[in-house]
């Protein structure tokens, strides 16, 4: 069966990929299914260049077909801040409720239809023959004033989806990974992988 490298350690992510692809012929690894332990470090300035790095990195570890992602928070307030930045914003130590005080202090003052904000992911799709395939997923919303909701983690207690009436932070986790950036993106790359399928691209 064809195989796919899904490059990550996170096993939440993993358990996202793994339900959207769930009904493809597709075998899936982790980067600790096959041993590797390399750290590529992520130097692009745009999602995309970050998961490219990734994505062409471990296709050429592995050998093998491989999914990469990166994702992050854009504030229009802030000029898109903290984008690419979004997990070491506050500091490469920070906490992620040291991140949210930090971007909620940089709001002090700006009114919530100012606020407005988006969550990104993008997906690199590569091939160890230097096919490479792009995808992304975005969640549009607003940032709140104070931390809300006990689910999730990063910024999702301080992201408010108006569709929802709620921050990512107070849906359920079901609920938040049906409507996420990395869901959207995850669909996106399913159709990517059925159409590799058929053009038998996936069969090294």
């Amino acid at each position: 069966m064809p195989r796919l490298l899904i490059a990550t350690t996170n096993s939440g992510k993993l358990r996202e990929y793994a339900a959207i692809f769930a009904d493809l012929p597709i075998d899936l690894y982790t980067l600790s299914d096959l041993h590797i332990k390399d750290n590529v470090e992520e130097t692009g300035a745009t999602f995309a260049e970050n998961a490219r790095i990734k994505a062409e990195y471990y296709a050429r570890r592995s050998g093998m077909p491989t999914l990469a992602d990166d994702s992050g928070l854009e504030v229009a307030a802030l000029g898109g801040e903290p984008g690419v930045y979004s997990a070491r914003y506050a500091g490469p130590e920070a906490t992620d409720a040291e991140r949210n005080a930090f971007l909620l202090r940089k709001l002090e003052g700006v009114p919530f239809h100012a606020r407005l904000a988006r969550f990104v992911c993008v997906i690199a799709l590569a091939l160890p023959s230097g096919l490479i395939e792009f995808v992304e997923g975005v969640l549009p919303g607003v940032i709140e004033f104070e931390p809300k909701g006990h689910f999730g983690f990063g910024y999702d207690p301080i992201f408010y989806v108006l569709d929802e009436d709620a921050t990512l932070a107070e849906l359920p986790p079901e609920r938040k990974n049906q409507i996420s950036h990395r869901a959207h993106a995850a669909r996106a790359a399913r159709e990517v992988l059925q159409r590799w399928l058929a053009e038998g691209k996936l069969d090294l």
